[in-house]
């Protein structure tokens, strides 16, 4: 019999909210988080705009020491692995250490850490540069800080597919967990690059909006006058594990996460594939390892970028999957209002996915004015759509050719 992995914990730290009961309020109220960057002074900039965490605040529950040993991708990791494990009810004195992984990605690392001790080494030379430089800027520094707060001695590293990263962080966990190696995993992604050097180098391949004069305007996918995504922080971090385990230990389901796809475009490095072939196949093998139809999907979280090309590109690719169930399934980019957060992208849609599904709810793509005619689905403009959703998907595709799909469904009672 076939080993059934359920979601029982989600932890969001986002540009919207701080946890996942004010990130989904927020969400299904169309709040954008998108404002004028406040970290440091972005005059000059051809992109002035992102979406920051605001009001976050890691001493308070990591203590100041451990914070400060942290780069701030950590930081979300950790917070957001803390509030899933909390929502789990998972006591880690209960549990076998070594059938607990983490898995917790990041496509950046810490970029942050990285350009402070360089201006550093600039300005004072290099014995003045911080010890703590190479654990704070490593990309597996989340999940390896992850593990030893909470004493999980399972398998433990950190994924790296661009903006796929987060989703392809859970789909291997819940591979890892069907094999039989472990039982847990804390799994998702995290980031934060919203520095000079991040923002200067998004703006350079001119993937950024410039919509400076309206910032809560700017991340509008599907709609005609889109002109770039952008950037967002922030972690999204699930507790998963097999079905089984998680009936023993009394948890309360929140889904089912019943398929996973990845694939390569293998097209280009920064531009999707023009006819949705690589994207496609991912949604195709998450569809057949969860044994169910195209018709049978109840939503879709879309990549939904805010990009002229990936809009029009993933839209194509919708309707190579689903056919004529394309114009029925209602689809939203949560970006709309959390920007992009690249490598934690996919753990915070994937857990908004689950969440549509616990929750009887439909998050909406707001700043959808005026559609594209290329992209021509349903969208779920302006206002969130309820009532029962028995499957949702989520859909991230990165630099690189990464497609990443995840399908989750109600939980077998």
């Amino acid at each position: 019999m076939e080993t059934r992995v359920v979601v029982t914990g989600i932890g969001l730290v986002t540009p919207i909210g701080l946890d996942r009961k004010s990130t989904w309020k927020a969400l299904l109220n169309g709040e954008s988080g998108i404002d004028f960057i406040s970290s440091f002074d972005a005059e000059g900039f051809t992109s002035r705009i992102a979406a920051e965490v605001k009001g976050f605040e890691p001493a308070g529950l990591l203590g100041k020491k451990e914070a400060r040993r942290l780069d701030r991708f950590s930081q979300f990791a950790a917070v957001a692995s803390l509030e899933a494990l909390d929502h789990a009810g998972l006591r880690m004195e209960c549990e076998d250490a070594d059938r607990v992984a983490v898995m917790i990605g990041s496509g950046v690392g810490g970029i942050i850490t990285i350009t402070d001790q360089h201006t550093v080494l600039q300005s004072r030379g290099p014995t003045r540069v911080s010890p703590f430089l190479v654990p704070m800027m490593l990309p597996d520094m989340a999940s390896g800080s992850v593990s030893m707060m909470i004493g999980a001695k399972g398998p433990n590293f950190s994924i790296v597919s661009a903006c796929a990263t987060g989703a392809d962080s859970i789909g291997e966990a819940a591979e890892m967990i069907r094999r039989g190696r472990i039982d847990v995993a804390l799994a998702g992604g995290t980031e934060a690059a919203i520095c000079p050097i991040g923002v200067a180098g998004f703006n350079s391949c001119m993937a950024l909006s410039t919509r400076n004069d309206d910032p809560k305007a700017a991340s509008r996918p599907f709609d005609a006058g889109r002109d770039g995504f952008v950037l967002g922080e922030g972690a999204g971090v699930l507790v998963i594990e097999s079905e089984e385990h998680a009936r023993e230990r009394g948890a309360t389901v929140i889904a089912e996460l019943a398929g996973y796809g990845a694939s390569s475009d293998a097209h280009h490095v920064t531009q999707p594939h023009p006819e949705g072939e690589g994207a496609a196949r991912a949604m195709n093998h998450a569809l057949a390892q969860a044994a169910l139809q195209p018709e049978d999907v109840s939503y879709i979280n879309a990549h939904g970028t805010s990009t002229p090309l990936n809009d029009k590109f993933e839209t194509i690719a919708m309707k190579r999957v689903f056919g004529d169930h394309a114009y029925k399934v209602p689809i939203s980019s949560t970006k709309s209002m959390t920007g992009h957060l690249l490598g934690a992208a996919g753990g915070i849609e994937a857990a908004f996915a689950a969440m549509s599904i616990s929750e009887s709810a439909i998050p909406p793509t707001i700043n959808l004015e005026e559609p594209d005619p290329d992209c021509d689905l349903d969208y779920t403009p302006h206002m969130p759509k309820r009532g029962r959703v028995p499957t949702a998907m989520s859909n991230v595709f990165g630099f690189g050719g990464h497609n990443a799909s995840l399908l989750f469904r109600e939980a077998v009672n």
